[in-house]
């Protein structure tokens, strides 16, 4: 007797002889975990990242995660970790070495980029993952190639690195702003101008009178002369 129509709709849905109604999971593994998180950060950002969203991500719950890493800062450490791993350092010249480091520190810009708001996961710590810590040696050795006194290569490492940070959180806070339905609060150039020519003179004559070069620069050009700025004048810096 043929089987019952209820009976063969069950044995299209049933799994093939010798296999498993589902699949293994894949092991947790902190490269997944990294993997993940860098996953949240480039589709909803940097402020969606918790530890929660992640074990999300990856189909399984956060006290999955504690056993791999520590707390929200260890993840921000994996991240920036990973980011950096993907920096391609130079052998330090003396004879270029000022190309070099900005060279460099603009292909943090970059990675950092990539990701709307991550760098925020390098503002305030110090990083340990050694794949960070192995930039900023090769840095400093562009720096003290450079005939950078010690001290100042070190203090300028803090400083330049503040920078590039905090100039590529201002980017992604601008970029996400656009995409928000009151994105009419970040203006244009035209409409700057429009605005400072309108100022009453008596109070801004500065303003309205240097309104172009207040609004000046494209694409990275600002980045480009401050890091510059600070480089160009590592040498007058007093020397330990």
């Amino acid at each position: 007797m043929p089987p019952a129509p209820r009976q063969r709709r069950a044995a299209r849905h049933a799994p093939p002889a010798g296999s498993s109604a589902s699949p293994a999971k894949r092991p947790i593994t902190v490269d997944r975990i990294t993997d993940a998180a860098l996953q949240v950060v480039a589709t909803e950002g940097y402020d969606a990242l918790t530890i929660r969203r992640v074990a999300a991500v990856l189909g399984t719950g956060p006290s999955s995660l504690y056993a791999h890493i520590v707390n929200k800062d260890d993840l921000d450490d994996l991240l920036v970790g990973r980011l950096y791993a993907e920096i391609a350092l130079p052998e330090p010249d003396p004879a270029t070495w000022r190309t070099q480091l900005l060279d460099t520190y603009a292909r943090i810009r970059d990675q950092y980029l990539r990701y709307p708001g991550v760098s925020r996961a390098a503002l305030g710590t110090v990083p340990t993952n050694l794949d960070a810590l192995r930039v900023r040696e090769g840095l400093l050795a562009i720096l003290l190639a450079g005939g950078v006194a010690p001290r100042t290569a070190a203090w300028a490492l803090d400083s330049l690195s503040l920078y590039v940070s905090a100039y590529a959180l201002e980017q992604s806070l601008v970029q996400q702003r656009r995409k928000q339905p009151d994105h009419e609060w970040v203006v244009s150039r035209e409409e700057l101008l429009s605005r400072f020519a309108a100022l009453p003179a008596e109070a801004f004559p500065q303003t309205r009178r240097y309104a172009a070069e207040l609004t000046s620069g494209a694409g990275h050009d600002r980045f480009e002369f401050t890091l510059g700025l600070i480089v160009d004048n590592l040498g007058r810096s007093p020397s330990a």
